[in-house]
């Protein structure tokens, strides 16, 4: 909803507006960009939830599946580098994903206080379901831009994200993204 009809709402419930009620966010005033941003971060976090919990798995768990997947058997030390979260979020991520038959934790042979975890081969229909979760959110979030206007919001954001990155200690560099 925007300022303007914040406003006109407000004044529909005989409410008086804010004197700045045109105006962006306080906070978000000099960064007005920064501010969409956000926004678009969260309702496309919202969206990727909804179409991951058809594949029966929380947003954010498909990054640690989607590691797995392509590396193989790691330490769980490594994981919870790579997907830069707290590491008792991963293990709580670990945890269902265990108890739903998708990963598989053991000790580690060549130091056994060390956990591997890999993708289980039951995991595969999960990775099916990602892939066309994934497939699907990317439709849903650039419906409506040709296919020029992909590949300048991907050069875009590209730039975004180094500028980011320079300011993230071991910010991991990310593929090109592809057209």
């Amino acid at each position: 909803m925007t300022a303007p009809q914040r406003a006109t709402r407000h004044a529909e419930a005989g409410a008086e507006p804010s004197a700045c009620a045109d105006a962006i966010p306080s906070a978000a005033q000099c960064g007005p960009l920064s501010h969409t941003l956000s926004r678009v971060a969260r309702l496309h976090r919202f969206a990727a939830g909804k179409l991951l919990k058809e594949a029966g798995i929380y947003p954010g768990q498909e990054f640690v599946m989607m590691h797995l997947w392509d590396a193989g058997p790691v330490r769980q030390s490594e994981l919870i580098k790579v997907v830069d979260l707290d590491p008792s979020t991963v293990t709580k991520m670990l945890q269902r994903l265990e108890q739903t038959g998708h990963v598989r934790r053991s000790p580690d042979p060549a130091d056994r206080r060390a956990v591997l975890v890999e993708a289980t081969p039951a995991s595969c229909t999960l990775h099916a379901q990602v892939t066309a979760a994934w497939s699907d959110l990317e439709d849903l979030t650039l419906a409506g831009l040709d296919a020029g206007e992909r590949a300048e919001l991907a050069r875009l954001l590209g730039k975004v994200e180094a500028n980011l990155c320079k300011e993230a200690p071991g910010c991991p560099a990310t593929p090109p993204v592809r057209s």
